[in-house]
């Protein structure tokens, strides 16, 4: 039987038997309405945990309703979108394109 050797792989730090560790049941879920089209349809953010890792989703408005009902989501404040809006932009046009355009404002 081989051996396999772990000499080069790192080892992560194991937490301490005292810290507490959030299940993901037990992680928020935050929900940011983007747009209600024709009264209809809902389209929103879901995030699970931090709010700037999201997901796109459109759903019919009974169907939404349902959906944050089920998973006790948490409404996302205005700072959170500004946050997140902030390092979509970071992300998309890099530090230096939007520390340029803050000096031409």
């Amino acid at each position: 039987m081989a051996t396999i050797s772990h000499n080069k792989a790192k080892t992560l730090p194991m937490p301490a038997s005292s810290e507490k560790h959030q299940g993901f049941d037990e992680l928020i879920r935050y929900v940011r309405v983007r747009e209600v089209r024709d009264n209809r349809f809902v389209e929103f953010d879901f995030a699970i945990g931090d709010p700037s890792l999201y997901v796109e989703l459109v759903l019919p408005q009974d169907a939404f309703t349902q959906f944050c009902h089920h998973n006790r989501v948490v409404m996302m404040t205005d700072e959170q979108a500004r946050r997140v809006d902030a390092d979509m932009e970071k992300w998309r046009y890099g530090e230096d394109a939007l520390r340029a355009a803050d000096d031409i404002e």
